[in-house]
């Protein structure tokens, strides 16, 4: 893989993570707009669970964003492509398919 594309692709993919928490935890047009309970679904509850997926999406980019960001790191550092956890190398498929992929197949899933 060649260094400049890879670092190209993570830089505008961090561009665009950034530009879409920037709508995602933007503060709400409508302020004077409460967000209310009552006993039926309306308005103000259907707000509140738009509101609930929003941090949830906010959440998964972040992580993503940090990937990305430690990603662009590890191309400076000149680990690209070796695993977080282990030090085993990152699959070049896996590379090819998540470029920000930081950790191996077989610790993907887990946490830091």
């Amino acid at each position: 893989m060649d260094p400049a594309r890879v670092r190209d692709v993570l830089e505008r993919t961090g561009d665009e993570l950034r530009d879409e928490l920037a709508t995602l935890t933007a503060a709400p047009r409508d302020p004077m707009g409460a967000v209310s309970f009552g006993k039926r679904v309306g308005e103000g509850t259907s707000q509140a669970v738009e509101r609930i997926a929003q941090v949830d999406a906010a959440k998964q980019l972040d992580a993503k964003l940090r990937d990305v960001e430690r990603a662009l790191e590890k191309l400076g550092e000149g680990t690209y492509g070796v695993c977080d956890v282990c030090g085993s190398e990152i699959g070049t498929e896996r590379l090819e398919a998540i470029p920000w992929a930081v950790r191996c197949i077989d610790h993907a899933g887990g946490s830091r």
